[in-house]
């Protein structure tokens, strides 16, 4: 089992920043893929993105030159830097985990975080 508590969110005003946290514990972390899923009120779970053990990544095109995913294998952690944020970036975010490579997909991923807000505000 993998446990992932996510932190950070909060409310912020367009063109500004946040950092989200996740802190897995349980089995290895450092093997694991992990990615960062936003759900927006009414709509499905969309992928964002997602980074390898080793530190291979891609992104949403919906994020791409704003957000960037990075990782501390020792600290047992994954990162997700918004900046330049927009009001459609309003969503519940989630952090997952996989064993394996780069999945977009929801269903790819095994263990799951229980969502932090994050609201911007125009």
């Amino acid at each position: 089992q993998v446990q992932l508590v996510e932190s950070g969110g909060g409310e912020v005003q367009a063109g500004g920043s946040l950092r989200l946290s996740c802190a897995a514990s349980g089995r290895t972390f450092s093997t694991y893929a992990m990615g960062w899923f936003r759900q927006a009120p009414g709509k499905e779970r969309d992928f964002v993105a997602t980074i390898t053990w080793s530190g291979s990544n891609t992104y949403a095109d919906s994020v791409k030159g704003r957000f960037t995913i990075s990782r501390d294998n020792a600290k047992n952690s994954v990162y997700l830097q918004m900046n330049s944020l927009k009001p459609e970036d309003t969503a519940v975010y989630y952090c997952a985990t996989r064993r394996g490579g780069i999945r977009v997909e929801d269903y790819e991923y095994d263990y799951w975080g229980q969502g932090t807000q994050v609201t911007v505000s125009s």
